[in-house]
């Protein structure tokens, strides 16, 4: 399914072989990654619990984005509260307005079923750009502090500043 077709940007489902070309392409930038995170997106999509989505950039995967209907974990957890999920642009992507677009759609198909969303987002600075734009998008903080490995971390208690490590945020949406 096509969920935009504006000017150079698609965006469409999640489908092979996207997995394999936004594994290749963040590796290249000096992530970790597996094609196996998004087959299981995609996996997830069919059984109905998400919907994946990737955007094209003239013709060529340059982003995707995830929305949960009900997360299982986190501080949403079996609130049936929509959930987006692992959220990215492609760094040679990026500034063309391709994820200020992916957020759009997540929100607007989270609105079908809820009137808030929420997110997890990194806190090391490799999260910069993404904690920005979420406060611009009207996110706020949900109250429970930080997370960590999908528990809340306890006061003075040891973490990691890793990709473990979030805090969790909130939208109402209008």
């Amino acid at each position: 399914m096509i969920y935009l077709n504006e000017n150079d940007i698609l965006i469409r489902e999640m489908r092979e072989p996207d997995p394999q070309i936004f594994s290749d392409e963040e590796i290249k930038q000096g992530w970790h990654a597996s094609p196996d995170k998004y087959k299981m997106r995609i996996a997830d999509q069919e059984k109905g619990d998400c919907l994946a989505l990737t955007a094209e950039y003239k013709g060529a995967p340059a982003g995707y984005i995830n929305v949960y209907w009900n997360p299982p974990a986190g501080a949403f957890a079996n609130r049936n509260i929509p959930e987006i999920v692992d959220f990215g642009v492609l760094e040679k992507y990026r500034c063309r307005g391709i994820g200020r677009r992916l957020m759009d759609i997540a929100e607007k198909l989270a609105k079908t079923r809820s009137d808030t969303v929420c997110l997890g987002v990194g806190l090391h600075s490799g999260y910069g750009s993404a904690q920005r734009m979420y406060v611009k998008r009207g996110y706020v903080p949900d109250g429970t502090g930080v997370w960590y490995q999908n528990q809340i971390c306890v006061p003075y208690g040891n973490c990691c500043n890793n990709d473990d490590l979030v805090l969790y945020l909130s939208k109402t949406l209008e």
